[in-house]
Order: C-alpha cells, then structure tokens, then sequence
C-alpha cells in the first residue's frame, strides 16, 4: 500500500503493525497525517477499536477502512463510527486513485 500511494504522489508518516500502534502513534502526531487508512483485521486491536479511540480523540478525522471480501458489515460499522469509506482489496491502482479522488474532495 505505501509504495502504491507514494506512486500517486501522497507522503506515508508512518506505518503502523497492529492497531495499538496506529492509535499511539494518531495520539502523538495527529497534526501530521491527513489521512489514516486502518485495515479491519489487525493484529492486537482491529481496525474499528482503532478507528473508534481515533474519532474520540479527533472526530474530524478523514478515516478510511481497508478490507477483505466478507467483512463488508464491519464497514458499515466502521462508517458508523466514523470511517469516509473504504478500499476492498485486493487493492489495484484503480481503486486507490479514486479512494485519493474522494480525500482530495474532502
């Protein structure tokens, strides 16, 4: 994914293993990420644990979810909390120059 969005011409801060990292490190840099991009199933805290401490912490926060086929109830979940959509993977060019189209529109 990083490498597919620096393709786009879009800078990745940070890169997180589980979604108790990505929400520590939201929690110290939020003036840096524009954007976070959480995938549903992550090891330690899933992406919607994440996403909903995220939204707490800033509820403007441009969120978008990625997922596998079958977890499509987890993104409406997800969109409830907070998430502007998500990207179904596998994730191919296409479908990430439109996810970059809707933040930009944002």
């Amino acid at each position: 994914l990083k490498k597919k969005l620096e393709k786009f011409g879009q800078k990745v801060v940070f890169e997180a293993k589980d979604g108790y990292e990505a929400i520590e490190y939201f929690f110290q840099n939020s003036d840096k990420v524009d954007v976070v991009t959480l995938d549903i199933s992550m090891p330690i805290l899933n992406g919607l644990e994440a996403l909903k401490k995220i939204v707490a912490f800033q509820k403007d926060v441009i969120a978008f979810m990625i997922t596998s086929h079958g977890e499509e109830s987890m993104v409406m979940d997800a969109v409830e909390i907070g998430a502007r959509g998500y990207i179904l993977k596998p994730i191919t060019d296409e479908k990430l120059e439109k996810l970059i189209k809707e933040v930009e529109k944002k």
